[in-house]
């Protein structure tokens, strides 16, 4: 992890059809993440961000790369005060977050002989000490492991105990 971006690297004991699979089909994301995306994946094409019932909108939040079992890439989304309330977010921090730069995710989906996959998420443009970048930085890690357990056990890992959300940026 740099001060702007963050780079996670993991191997999969799965096709990278599969792993596609995980990072663009809604009943995936749900069990892994909590979340879908509602989105043809055509490169320009808006994101709508679905999670606990709110439905995130902007026209900034595309597809910016999409090349099937290889790429994906996308704005990363809006912090708006309905995806707030509906992850208890309070005002204070998501006003912090919306303050930042827009981001950018890439997923880089690479085959390792016939039954591994690399995958590669790189998450960048960050502001440089900035509250996202933390979040994100605890995030990651667990996100990305819900998903390799998820495809390797037909089982995402269990939903953490909640952790207390700091907005001093740290």
């Amino acid at each position: 992890m740099s001060d702007s971006a963050i780079t996670y690297t993991l191997y999969i004991q799965a096709d990278p059809d599969r792993v596609w699979q995980a990072l663009t089909e809604p009943a995936f994301t749900r069990r892994y993440w909590g979340l879908s995306f509602e989105t043809d994946w055509a490169v320009g094409s808006p994101m709508d961000w679905v999670e606990r019932g709110a439905r995130t909108s902007d026209p900034e939040q595309v597809v910016l790369d999409c090349v099937p079992d290889r790429l994906l890439s996308y704005t990363w989304h809006t912090f708006s005060p309905q995806w707030a309330a509906s992850v208890g977010i309070d005002e204070e921090l998501r006003a912090q977050l919306a303050r930042e730069r827009r981001t950018k995710v890439t997923y880089e989906i690479e085959p390792v002989g016939d039954t591994l996959a690399r995958l590669t998420i790189l998450h960048e443009g960050f502001e440089p000490g900035g509250t996202l970048i933390g979040m994100c930085g605890r995030a990651w890690p667990m996100l990305a492991s819900s998903l390799k357990t998820l495809l390797e056990t037909g089982a995402p890992l269990p939903e953490p105990e909640e952790e207390p959300r700091e907005t001093d940026g740290t």
